[in-house]
């Protein structure tokens, strides 16, 4: 049976269509409409979707009643329930719906993507109906709740209200923060932003409707980056007291960590040696909930592949073409095969360039039209990852942030406290990945690329063929292949 998978009228509307054991297609909303963060589907999203067969089911996944009754109670920004995406969608008129509830759509995206038969699930996030970080036992019984924290103490909103407080987008621009944090000593606002989160059971503030009674005055960058710091810093103390307590609560070797606080890949590496292993699904934030909502409606694992589940480009990977450009001008755009399901680029829709090049980290953040001080991730071939990083397992996903041992050969994709957010790549995983870098280490020594995503600030990664059009009339001085 297909059943296709929605997040509709919240942020990252996404869908996910999924047959038995294989996931067909998954793809982001805002890829198609060109709306960063889109709250609703569209028709040309839901006609790539439906090449792969019409479903029998639609799984939405949270429950609509709940969510409304938290807002009338509580207030709130999230859920723009102005239309539905039925009565707006021919295609998909007719099809019977049933609805999943938030933490258990994310929970179940990670565990069944996962290569656990068994393990400790973990959710963070801001807010769902009325829960805010839960945990799980996954079995080959399916997921059974542990416990649940309730609105309004929340991990995820204690990071948003930061976020908004220094000016950046809440919800949007979190892992600004998160680069910004690397910059500062967290000892300046350490103890004002511990006592505003003690602990995650003694939450006194509603972040949801912001920081409030923040009275030092922000007057430089620099008390900016500061306060980064020790925001950075008390998340990831209160992470690693809650993981511990669910290592309490469900005695397990694995984590699934899901919900968008899993995002922070420097806080994902304060836990990496909690567990004997950890399963982060590339997706695990609000559009790939999408995937979870159908996948419950099966309660069995799929036959995980990768996360290029989105539109495809046609065509062999160019690694030819990418090695040439890299040889004469050290940047390159690539757009082939399948988009990623999730926020990162990891090589299908990535700016690739040369990691020896200082120079490199501000060409490449003036042609994104970022903050100078943002970094970039290196992608390296798998088997040679832990000669240059502190990394003892793969990271095919960019999802852990660990020290590199060789900064002064790769300054690129060298964060300023001396951390990489590393891919890892093997043939199996990305076989045209895995041959550039292998082309690139012949010629250099190094088997490393600078991977970001293809796109500005502000705007979606690049989906289709009609984009690269638009990418080589805007950015004539990027070539992609």
């Amino acid at each position: 049976m297909k059943v296709l998978g929605v997040n509709d009228c919240s942020h990252d509307a996404a869908v996910a269509l999924v047959e038995e054991r294989q996931i067909l297609f998954a793809g982001h909303a805002e890829r198609y409409s060109r709306k960063k963060n889109d709250f609703f589907l569209n028709d040309m999203l839901i006609e790539d979707a439906l090449c792969f067969g019409v479903p029998e089911k639609i799984a939405y996944y949270e429950n609509r009643t709940s969510k409304r009754f938290r807002k009338m109670l509580y207030g709130g920004v999230n859920g723009q329930y102005k239309r539905l995406y039925k009565k707006n969608i021919d295609s998909l008129k007719g099809i019977r719906e049933y609805q999943s509830e938030h933490h258990l759509s994310h929970a179940a995206a990670g565990f069944y993507t996962s290569p656990f038969k068994e393990a400790t699930v973990v959710v963070v996030d801001a807010v769902g109906e009325f829960e805010t970080a839960t945990i799980w036992h996954g079995s080959e019984h399916g997921l059974k709740k542990e416990y649940s924290l309730g609105y309004p103490t929340s991990f995820g909103l204690f990071y948003s209200a930061y976020t908004k407080l220094l000016g950046l987008l809440p919800g949007t621009e979190e892992y600004v923060l998160m680069g910004m944090a690397g910059f500062g000593d967290p000892k300046k606002y350490f103890s004002y932003v511990n006592e505003s989160f003690p602990e995650f059971y003694l939450q006194t503030q509603n972040f949801h409707v912001g920081v409030n009674n923040f009275t030092f005055e922000i007057k430089s960058d620099q008390d900016k980056f500061d306060l980064a710091a020790a925001v950075q810093m008390v998340f990831e103390s209160r992470l690693v007291q809650f993981m511990l307590f669910a290592k309490k609560i469900v005695e397990s070797e694995n984590l699934v960590y899901m919900g968008g606080c899993a995002l922070n890949c420097s806080a994902n590496s304060k836990i990496q040696k909690l567990w004997k292993d950890i399963w982060i699904m590339p997706n695990p934030g609000d559009a790939g909930s999408s995937l979870g909502a159908a996948l419950l409606y099966n309660d069995t694992h799929v036959d995980w592949k990768g996360p290029y589940l989105g539109h495809d480009i046609v065509g062999e990977y160019p690694v030819k073409k990418i090695i040439s450009e890299l040889k004469k001008n050290s940047v390159v755009a690539v757009a082939s095969g399948r988009a990623e399901f999730g926020p990162r680029a990891l090589g299908n829709r990535s700016i690739l360039a040369d990691p020896r090049d200082p120079v490199v980290k501000d060409l490449v953040n003036t042609v994104k039209k970022r903050e100078m001080f943002r970094p970039f991730a290196p992608v390296v071939t798998e088997e040679a990852a832990s000669e240059w990083f502190d990394l003892d397992r793969p990271s095919p996903y960019m999802q852990y942030a660990v020290r590199c041992k060789k900064p002064d050969e790769i300054p690129s994709v060298v964060h300023v406290d001396g951390t990489s957010r590393v891919q890892t790549v093997n043939q199996e995983q990305h076989p045209g990945l895995y041959a550039t870098l292998k082309e690139w280490e012949s010629l250099t020594g190094i088997p490393i690329l600078l991977n970001t995503s293809l796109n500005i600030k502000g705007e979606p990664l690049l989906n289709s063929s009609v984009d690269v059009v638009r990418w080589k009339k805007v950015n004539p001085h990027v070539k992609i292949v």
